[in-house]
Formats: C-alpha cells, structure tokens, sequence
C-alpha cells in the first residue's frame, strides 16, 4: 500500500469536503437547495452537466465493457447518454425553463394530475438506485485498489457512500456547482496529462498505433448484423439512455440552476458533446495497457475488466502520475454521485411528501430540513443496493444501463406529450404509464431476453396508449 498515495486521497476527500462546507453558507431556502437560486452562469452549467455524466461508467465501465467486447457494445452510453443531453437541450430546456419549475415532478402534476406526478416521481427515484449505485459501488473498488485489498470493496463503498453524502447533505445544489466544477478541472488535465505520459512510452509512441491495435483486434466494430434481433437490440440500447435519461431530475436540475434561457439550453448541449468526445481519453488509456503490459491485461480481463485501467496505472505509471489519475477518478466518480444523490431526493421531496405535509403549514426551513432526512435514506437504499449488486455481480456499466429502463417505458411519452401535444390529457397519460409499465415489467420475467427488449416494448406500449387513451377520452 502507497501512503504517499493513500495520503493524497485523504487530502482529496477533505479538500471536497470543504468545498461542500462553505458551499452550504449559500443555501438559505428550498430554492437554493434545489436549483441554487437559478443563478448559474455557461462555465457552471457546462461543467455540471459533463462532470455529472462523466462517471464511473465513463473510466471504468465503458472502456471495460469495449476491452471484453466491441465498440457497438457501447451504445448506451457514451452514444445513447450524449445523444439525451443534446435533445434535452435542443428541444426540452426552453419549454421547462420557462415554466419556473423547481422539479420535473411539478411539471406532470401542471400538465396532467396530482396521481401522474406521484407516480412519474417514484418511477424516476428507483430509476436512480442503479445510476448512484455504480459510482458508490466504483469507490469501493478504487479504495481497494489503493489499500492494496486492506480496505474491502463492501468497506470501500460505504466509506465512498459517507463521504458524499455528507458534502451534499448541507449544500444542495450549490454544493454540487462548486464541487463539480473543481472536480472536472482535475478530470480534464489530470487525464490530458496522463494520456500524454501514456502516449510517451515506447510501447505504445502515441495515439495511431492504439487505434491500429484496437482495429485489427475487432474492437472498432459497431454496426449489427442486418438481421432483425441484432438491430432491434442495437436500436433499443440507443433508446435506452438516448431517450430513458431526458425525462431525469438530474438533467433537468442542471437546466433549470442556469441564470438565464439561453444558458440552459447551450450549458447543457455543450456538456453533452464535451462528455461524448471525452469520453474516448479513458478508452485510450485502458486499450494502452494491452500494448504495455499485455500479460497484465490478460489477467485482470478475465477476472474483472472494469479494473483494467486502475491496475495499468498503479503497475506501469510513475507516483505523480498515479495520483493524478486516482484525484481524477475520485473527481468523475463524487461529481456524479454527488448529483445523482441529490436529484432523486428532491423528487421525493417535493413531489411525493410535500402534497401529505400541505396541511401542516411547514415553514421552508423546515421543509429543507426533510429533504435533507430524504437524502440520508435514500443514501442506505444505494449502499444496500450496491452491495446486493456487488454480490450479483453486476458490471457498473450495465447498472448504469439499466436505470433507464423504467424512465424510457412510463416517464418518456407523458413528458414529450405534455409538451408538444396539445390532446394529451389524463386518461392519456394514465393508459401510457400503465401499459408501458406492465409491458415491461411483465417482459422482464417472461423473456428478458426475447426478440424485443422489455423496455423498449413498454416504449412502445406508452406510445399507444397515449395515443389511444387521450383521442378515446375526447370524443
């Protein structure tokens, strides 16, 4: 065990720790907690909504993923995660801004009724167990790296769990600003810095031999076959994340903090293309270690891929390169967890226990104060859910995949609906929230793996019964 290494960590957690200590001097109401005021500047709303995306999946899960498979198995993210922020901001920021939401659940309770915002509100709360669940879980994978194995993985991920909820405990969203746009300064140049070192050595003597490497091994294929399960499975994995993520409190927050219009919309497409072309430095790095340390590579591949590119670092890289690389992951893995942890909680928050507190008359501290108990066991619901996905073992690139899975069939078209069809009504939405549901749950047990992927055939369940559903209830 490096304590040079384990030293600088440690500093690492105290320095994010302050950051989220002062940033909590700034919350004076729900307001603040929830969207810091509206007050967020470009470089801010940018450096949210990349370092919020670019998490463990980004370093760990999607270059592991390509290294045991091929490119076209990285659909869903980063191909199907930038394409949703980039819609978002293309086409559902303006609307929702203007509307001077404080959540997403507000805007299905405007639109349709109180049941509708309840129940969108829930759906996309458990969507987000398995989202914070890969970054709590990828923390107590680099602590036991870093401990050489004296830290346990289970330990790992309730040291990780702690540390991050008590930085956004306080702070809300103006805690997450802050933090996050220290953190993505130490994501960017921390692995620039190391691509290049990487890039240096002889074994590898820059960026074509890489990608001639990875080429002639296969790991460029993307495209399916032309046969119909391949492109169904290929076109859903798209869909997944590339429509499953728009309707998400996360994405929507970021937004909705901007000071002004314009900042909403450009903040997030501009966060979205920096994640995707990002995306591709972490790739580079992992595929390196097949040329430097190939036996390396080899071993780790087959017992756990996602570990390829930390045990590459810690075995070939010199100290500070080591601890740039572990500050940036630290960096990626708390921005989004730290985001991630925030968003659902304020939707339980405020669109499920606000409306049965109504009556008490609660004062806006004091509501602040229940979203703040919300976040603490919705932090215990992500560690329990890491552990039993830990046992499962569960790759972080697919928990993160699978998250999408219960947005994309019940939240998706009663928010696209809402806002673009003026027919929509409650009946509407009601039939597609039920039919997408049971669609896709009930494909889940039946033939998970059929021709056509569960969520996917509740997409399209939600489609026709809200088109059914809103033209019936009119006429």
């Amino acid at each position: 065990m490096n304590q040079t290494l384990i030293g600088f960590v440690i500093f690492y957690l105290l320095v994010s720790l302050g950051i989220g200590a002062y940033a909590a001097t700034r919350v004076r109401n729900v307001e603040d907690y929830y969207v810091a005021g509206r007050n967020l500047g470009m470089p801010i709303v940018i450096a949210m909504v990349f370092a919020t995306w670019f998490g463990a999946e980004t370093v760990l899960g999607i270059p592991g993923t390509l290294m045991s498979e091929n490119l076209g198995a990285t659909i869903s993210d980063p191909f199907g995660a930038s394409l949703a922020l980039i819609l978002f901001g293309l086409i559902f920021a303006r609307p929702l801004y203007r509307m001077k939401l404080l959540t997403l659940g507000d805007f299905y309770r405007k639109r349709f009724n109180r049941p509708v915002e309840i129940v969108m509100s829930l759906a996309i709360a458990i969507s987000y167990l398995g989202w914070v669940a890969a970054q709590v879980t990828a923390l107590g994978l680099v602590f036991n790296v870093l401990s050489a194995e004296v830290i346990s993985t289970e330990q790992g991920i309730m040291i990780g769990a702690t540390v991050v909820l008590f930085y956004t405990l306080f702070g809300g969203m103006w805690s997450v600003a802050l933090t996050t746009f220290f953190q993505m300064t130490v994501i960017v140049v921390g692995l620039l810095w190391i691509a290049f070192i990487v890039g240096s050595m002889p074994e590898v003597n820059g960026v074509a031999p890489v990608i001639e490497h990875a080429r002639a091994a296969g790991k460029f294929e993307f495209w399916p076959e032309l046969e119909w399960v391949a492109v169904v499975t290929f076109v859903s994995g798209l869909l997944t994340m590339g429509f499953g993520s728009i309707p998400q409190q996360d994405v929507f927050q970021r937004a909705n903090s901007s000071h002004t219009e314009r900042v909403a919309v450009w903040g997030t497409v501009i966060g979205g293309a920096a994640y995707f072309l990002f995306a591709a430095v972490p790739i580079y790095l992992t595929y390196s270690a097949t040329l430097v340390d190939p036996a390396m590579t080899a071993e780790v591949l087959a017992k756990d891929p996602q570990l390829v590119l930390p045990h590459f670092v810690t075995t070939s890289l010199p100290l500070l390169a080591q601890v740039v690389f572990f500050g940036a992951l630290l960096s990626v893995i708390m921005s989004t967890a730290s985001g991630t942890l925030l968003a659902p909680s304020v939707t339980i928050s405020e669109n499920i226990l606000r409306g049965f507190l109504s009556e008490k008359n609660l004062e806006d501290h004091h509501f602040l104060w229940i979203t703040r108990a919300v976040v603490v066991v919705f932090t215990v619901l992500v560690v329990i859910y890491s552990l039993y996905s830990l046992e499962a073992e569960t790759t972080i690139h697919t928990m993160v995949e699978n998250a999408y899975k219960i947005t994309l069939a019940t939240a998706f078209v009663p928010l696209v609906a809402g806002l673009f069809w003026k027919s929509a009504n409650n009946t509407g939405a009601t039939l597609s929230i039920v039919l997408g549901f049971a669609f896709w749950l009930g494909m889940e047990f039946m033939a998970p793996e059929g021709t056509l992927p569960p969520q996917f055939a509740g997409f399209i369940a939600g489609v026709f019964g809200m088109v059914t559903g809103s033209l019936l209830s009119r006429r």
